[in-house]
């Protein structure tokens, strides 16, 4: 991570970005540093549920469709749901969710998806109001909620 964040100094006293970027990228690179150590603490306690897979990431553009075509041509992610505002990029067992939703640039949220969601989502909203969270969303589809320090998650089953 120190490794990470000194490129992230370095390119921001280059100039090559800007001290918005610097901070949005600081703070990625934190948040994944955390998650990254986070199972070592919480393997002690209990889950209510268990996340299987990283499922996608929402990304908001002023022009989705320059955004599509950079990833297709340089990466060769395939395109699918193209409703001509947004788009899922697949690669791997990955998704890359590019939308026309302002703010721009923005990272929207994290999606996980969580094992035996068809038997476990019927009692997200019980387990999570037991706990004080807020959460939104619908049963059938995927829930959402906000994190400890505010970044939104989304979790359901394969089809988000």
């Amino acid at each position: 991570m120190e490794q990470v964040m000194a490129k992230l100094l370095e390119d921001f006293e280059k100039g090559k970005i800007d001290r918005r970027q610097l901070l949005k990228n600081l703070a990625m690179t934190a948040t994944a540093a955390a998650v990254v150590g986070a199972p070592q603490q919480a393997a002690a306690a209990p889950s209510a549920f268990t996340a299987t897979a990283f499922n996608h990431v929402s990304y908001s553009v002023p022009d989705y469709k320059k955004a599509r075509d950079f990833y297709v041509d340089l990466f060769g992610m395939k395109v699918s749901k193209d409703d001509g505002k947004q788009c899922r990029l697949s690669f791997g067992n990955n998704i890359l969710i590019v939308r026309e939703r302002p703010p721009y640039p923005l990272y929207d949220h994290i999606a996980y998806t969580l094992a035996d969601w068809d038997k476990v989502k019927n009692n997200v909203i019980p387990e999570l109001k037991k706990r004080g969270i807020k959460v939104e969303g619908k049963p059938e589809t995927s829930f959402h909620l906000n994190d400890p320090f505010g970044y939104r998650v989304q979790f359901g089953g394969n089809e988000q």
